[in-house]
């Protein structure tokens, strides 16, 4: 079976870039485009990986990943933070709220699939 990838992007071309390629890789994947409703698509659809875009309108995706980390049906789902915030510290914050990894917008195909790899197994 394969392995579910929720992609959290409120970008749509962003989205879509990132679900294309998943599913060209044999992943099932999770699209979702408002930050208010991550928890419980989480919840229900249950993923073994959580791509976060951090900056969402209306809710930090550095909010949401603490959320999850709080969460104990959540809490064991790792993230990966795709994000333009990359000035210094900013990998370290969003680690310390529970990110599994961490990449910086713009993201590149190989580095991207690296690191979706290592964290679903």
């Amino acid at each position: 079976m394969a392995k579910r990838i929720m992609v959290v992007e409120d970008n749509d071309l962003n989205r879509k870039l990132f679900c294309d390629v998943l599913k060209a890789n044999g992943f099932e994947v999770e699209p979702v485009a408002d930050g208010e409703s991550v928890l419980e698509t989480a919840r229900s659809t249950v993923p073994h990986l959580i791509i976060m875009d951090i900056q969402l309108p209306g809710i930090s995706g550095v909010d949401l990943i603490e959320a999850a980390q709080r969460d104990a049906n959540l809490r064991n789902i790792p993230v990966l933070a795709v994000t333009a915030f990359a000035a210094k510290g900013d990998e370290e914050r969003i680690r310390s709220a529970g990110a599994s990894g961490y990449l910086a917008k713009p993201v590149s195909i190989m580095p991207f699939m690296n690191a979706v790899n290592e964290l679903v197994g």
